[in-house]
């Protein structure tokens, strides 16, 4: 059960001490690799990491892939039969990773496993047991900002996992392909999660798998919200199956418009400015996502109903309904 742990870096150096040496205190009785992809960074990441964790394996971009492209990096060099994804500005309990590989090992149809994101500085607090992806074409954290009383801890199978702290199998990437680059940041892990769904696999959520995440240390601002804007709108025309798209169509269209209002009344505000480019650049493509459809669901092999099933439970606890 070897595993392979992709740290996507970009002049993240003051966030390093605490992630990677988070993860130089994993108590696992396996052994497992790190990598740390960096984007081209412009600070002292790379000599800091050479310096301080040797045994990290550094893989230096001579491009900024972001997200996307620098965990796609990563995978095509990883060794591990296990692909776990870590945020930079994360810091990882040390059963984390044990747990993440302890529930895909035991739950045979799970390609991927959720972790438990807490507050960086209320620790209490969730930002995420796990994502949901609603009939409205939107995604969410489930139980963001609320406290952690163990509301979503008997939950076993979810919707999807924030790949800013979750582990995949490799043969889920083998089967569907890796992140979706053109995407660059913010969706592509509910891309991964939808076409994940369509390929038959499932998602399990590890409650004790806990990290804690400083909240867009290193991202975040307009470039969310562009990135929102526009991908919101591409990865539901291209991964949603038809029937889905026929019922929903309109509630998706009403929240496109909800969110267009919204940027309207903040016109003065970067980010507000930033969501409406994104909109207009996710419309702009459409026919490209439409085209990739054949792709996608040509292999789907559960019926649109299942899917139909999960978007209905939001940020519902699963067990019990």
């Amino acid at each position: 059960m070897y595993a392979s742990v992709i740290v996507p870096n970009g002049n993240g150096r003051h966030h390093l001490a605490a992630c990677l040496g988070s993860l130089g205190r994993q108590r696992i009785a396996q052994d497992f690799e790190i990598l740390l992809v960096d984007n081209h960074s412009t600070d002292d990441s790379i000599p800091y990491v050479r310096a301080n964790f040797p045994n990290v394996r550094i893989v230096p971009l001579a491009w900024n892939g972001v997200f996307a492209g620098a965990v796609n990096a990563g995978l095509r060099i990883a060794r591990g039969e296990y692909i776990v994804l870590l945020n930079n500005d994360a810091e990882a309990d040390p059963d984390w990773l044990a747990e993440l590989l302890r529930q895909l090992e035991s739950t045979p149809e799970a390609g991927m496993a959720a972790s438990k994101i807490l507050l960086w500085d209320r620790r209490d607090a969730l930002h995420s047991a796990g994502d949901f992806y609603g009939f409205d074409g939107i995604p969410g954290n489930r139980g963001v900002w609320g406290i952690d009383d163990g509301r979503f801890d008997d939950d076993h199978l979810i919707f999807g996992a924030c790949a800013g702290a979750a582990a995949y199998r490799r043969t889920l990437f083998e089967s569907i392909g890796l992140l979706d680059d053109s995407l660059v940041a913010y969706c592509e892990d509910v891309d991964l999660n939808l076409r994940a769904h369509l390929a038959g696999w499932q998602c399990v959520y590890a409650p004790r798998a806990r990290i804690y995440h400083r909240l867009s240390a290193t991202g975040g601002g307009p470039l969310a919200s562009y990135s929102c804007g526009r991908n919101f709108i591409v990865v539901a025309l291209r991964d949603l199956p038809a029937p889905i798209l026929r019922r929903h169509g309109g509630t998706i269209l009403v929240a496109q418009l909800r969110i267009a209002a919204e940027a309207l009344l903040h016109l003065g505000e970067p980010a507000a400015r930033a969501r409406l480019r994104g909109q207009f650049a996710g419309l702009r493509a459409i026919p490209r996502a439409w085209a990739q459809r054949p792709g996608i669901h040509s292999g789907s092999v559960i019926p649109w109903h299942a899917l139909e099933s999960w978007l209905a439970l939001r940020d519902r606890p699963t067990a019990g309904g």
